[in-house]
């Protein structure tokens, strides 16, 4: 062990025994050369930005990955080759939670194994990073909920602007204090997504990739690459916009107002232009309403300019525009305020998981937080397939 994990271990004990930590817990920040033994679950464009954060942080040492795909595997190796010590390769994630050298595990698979691989990881005893949003179906909710609850393991929802040091300094400057009045809007806007634009040409099934296991709980049906490749393109593995940009931007909005309890959803949109295979749309608005206030949502995977996507807030005595680079506060009168903010969220949100674990802190977007971010995406959901406005009360 070298200084600086003894370091860290020394402060974690410290904190432990303050703080009443159980021995399971005490176990994992004393595992292996004194860090928290990670295992991360989908190796592919997210896990991969996610768990260049972790390796950010000394206190954690990824010791196992898992992937239906081994070329992903592979990749995954490549780019990390720096921070990986021959960690431990599984494509089943049975496998890896079976492990006694994982301690936590970073889920990043696509949207639909989400909840089975999170309820999976909480009942093997595993600490969760789960990855945003937080269930693919509504339906599923109270089964991860109950899961969580009982585990009493640390569980941390992806919704990365929780950690943000601005975001927690616009709540407490602007809303808990009632600079901006009564905040009656919300605009919330995001657009442009390159990479959700490929056109994906048929190849066959790779000989390394599990399509049984990619598919999970999802129907089941024959291999596609484009179904592989572009899974937020399709219904069954991911809810597109809605859920990849509305679930950040109305935690944000519920966060800063104090208010998780939307009342009725529309939304509107379609594939307008991208009409290679695929069934969520390319472009899509919706409208949440509250008990007092409207959340406005507009997103397109398009190329529609978007220099600074953000949550804009409309109130009687000023507007705030927050994004994660900072905010601009423009009263109704007097002079605007920049604040400007170069934290790395996608550090910053590892960083207090792992305090959590270590410290026996709270996370800063807890299953709570999770879930309630995931209800007006799933009303705005059921709103776009039945083509009819939801209440909270006909969601299902």
């Amino acid at each position: 062990m070298n200084r600086r994990d003894f370091l860290y271990s020394g402060a974690a004990i410290a904190a432990m025994s303050t703080q009443g930590m159980t021995a399971r817990s005490y176990a994992s920040v004393l595992g292996a050369n004194g860090r928290v033994g990670l295992g991360v679950i989908g190796l592919g464009r997210r896990g991969t930005i996610v768990s260049n954060g972790f390796v950010q942080d000394p206190r954690v040492r990824i010791v196992a990955l898992c992937d239906v795909y081994g070329e992903q595997a592979k990749k995954f190796q490549q780019r990390f080759a720096a921070n990986l010590a021959q960690p431990a390769l599984a494509v089943d994630h049975h496998d890896l939670l079976a492990r006694k050298d994982v301690d936590a595990v970073l889920i990043s698979t696509p949207d639909h194994l989400h909840v089975e691989i999170g309820c999976d990881a909480l009942n093997a005893g595993k600490d969760v990073y789960l990855e945003k949003p937080t269930v693919h179906r509504w339906s599923d909710h109270t089964k991860l909920s109950e899961t969580a609850g009982r585990s009493r393991r640390v569980l941390q929802c992806g919704m990365q602007q929780r950690s943000g040091e601005h975001y927690a300094r616009a709540k407490q400057e602007f809303f808990d204090s009632g600079k901006l009045g009564n905040v009656v809007f919300v605009r919330a806007v995001w657009s442009n997504f390159p990479w959700q634009r490929r056109d994906i040409k048929p190849e066959p099934k790779p000989a390394n990739l599990n399509w049984g296991l990619f598919l999970g709980p999802a129907p089941k049906v024959p291999y596609e690459l484009v179904r592989y490749s572009s899974w937020r393109s399709f219904h069954a593995y991911g809810n597109g916009l809605l859920a990849d940009i509305l679930t950040h931007w109305v935690d944000v909005a519920q966060w800063m107002l104090n208010d998780s309890q939307p009342q009725k959803a529309s939304a509107f949109g379609g594939i307008y232009v991208l009409h290679q295979e695929r069934d969520n749309p390319d472009t899509v608005s919706a409208m949440i309403q509250y008990k007092n206030w409207n959340l406005n949502f507009e997103s397109s995977v398009l190329s529609i300019r978007d220099d600074h996507p953000s949550v804009y807030f409309e109130g009687t005595e000023g507007n705030l525009n927050l994004t994660r680079e900072g905010y601009t506060y423009t009263p109704t009168r007097g002079v605007p305020v920049e604040v400007k903010s170069t934290q790395n969220l996608d550090a910053a949100h590892p960083k207090n998981f792992l305090d959590a674990i270590i410290t026996g802190s709270s996370v800063s977007a807890p299953i709570t937080a999770g879930i309630d971010a995931s209800r007006p995406v799933a009303m705005a959901l059921q709103s776009y397939w039945t083509h009819s406005t939801v209440s909270v009360a006909d969601l299902t």
